[in-house]
């Protein structure tokens, strides 16, 4: 099959399933995937970029034992420690992404999950920028509980994010602190919860290219909304460093067949936008439709955000966030 008929049977309402031949995926020809992939996005989600900005809300010290994240106790990285973030410190953060014209804000700790008085803490920030902002609220907080996730709804969260990071099969091979069906089973409370579910992974840790399908497979079998690709930034101290980083083609084809597989999520560009042309712009013309952008508050941040809607704006896609539509 050529990959722009399969393009427009997905256009016109076919899924694809586990019960699909996933393999020509990886044989067919990249320039028409990628095609077929943007003709998916044009149509399933329109020309709105989707820009969400991330604050560390703690850093550090995280008991698990994921062998890409410098933040993890069992690796000796230069990562910075610290508790939960200062109010005033967020809601900074917050409102600068709100003036540059992001669409979303999120919350992201280290650690299994958030509890306790640092929860509570993070509720009371979400309750203020939900008061003081108009910018869409996400929260990223490792394994928290149904009654959690319906406090961060009712404090003004409608986006949860839970990566489960690869395949079920290569999962043990990344980390052996907790189990894949751990993260789906968040994932599926989330879901209960009524929120957006943005779930994605790594790719570039040494997983196949099976793996790969399974991960984009998995993913829609759960209905996530957003899913975030990140390729892996080898960091010293990780027992991934010594991995090579991947080619902008191979990041290409792996955008552009989520997109065939996921066809109605926003597929979101995370780490890794360096090893692509123009930060990103391919990935743009092969099925993504979202991106992190400018994660830390500063000016640089400011820049990071500036660029970013200026590329995608001279691709004539839409950077306007609902909250300035409706102003």
């Amino acid at each position: 099959m050529n990959p722009l008929t399969l393009a427009q049977e997905i256009i016109d309402g076919r899924r694809i399933t586990r019960e699909d031949d996933l393999s020509f995926f990886l044989t067919c020809d990249l320039d028409e995937l990628c095609e077929g992939a943007d003709r998916i996005r044009e149509a399933c989600i329109g020309d709105k970029v989707d820009l969400c900005s991330i604050i560390n809300g703690r850093s550090g010290r995280c008991p698990e034992d994921c062998k890409y994240c410098a933040q993890s106790a069992h690796h000796h990285t230069s990562c910075e420690v610290y508790n939960f973030l200062p109010e005033e410190k967020i809601l900074e953060a917050c409102k600068m992404n709100e003036s540059e014209g992001v669409d979303r804000f999120s919350i992201v700790t280290a650690g299994k999950a958030l509890t306790g008085k640092e929860f509570d803490q993070a509720i009371h920030a979400y309750e203020t920028m939900h008061r003081e902002c108009k910018i869409d609220l996400c929260a990223s907080m490792g394994f928290i509980s149904a009654e959690q996730l319906h406090r961060l709804h009712e404090a003004g969260v409608t986006s949860y994010h839970h990566n489960i990071e690869t395949s079920r099969r290569n999962f043990p091979n990344i980390c052996t602190t907790h189990t894949y069906d751990m993260k789906i089973e968040t994932l599926k409370k989330v879901k209960a919860e009524g929120m957006c579910a943005c779930s994605g992974g790594i790719i570039g840790m040494g997983e196949t290219w099976e793996d790969r399908l399974d991960m984009a497979i998995s993913l829609a079998e759960l209905g996530i909304d957003s899913i975030p690709i990140n390729a892996l930034m080898p960091i010293p101290g990780t027992p991934l460093e010594h991995l090579p980083e991947l080619s902008e083609p191979d990041i290409l084809r792996t955008i552009a067949f989520f997109r065939y597989i996921n066809p109605e999520a926003n597929i979101r560009l995370a780490a890794g936008r360096a090893l692509l042309t123009n930060d990103g712009e391919t990935a743009f013309k092969a099925g993504a439709s979202a991106s992190i952008t400018g994660n830390m508050l500063t000016t640089v941040a400011c820049a990071t955000i500036r660029s970013d809607r200026k590329m995608l704006a001279d691709m004539g896609r839409d950077v306007t966030p609902e909250y300035w539509k409706e102003v």
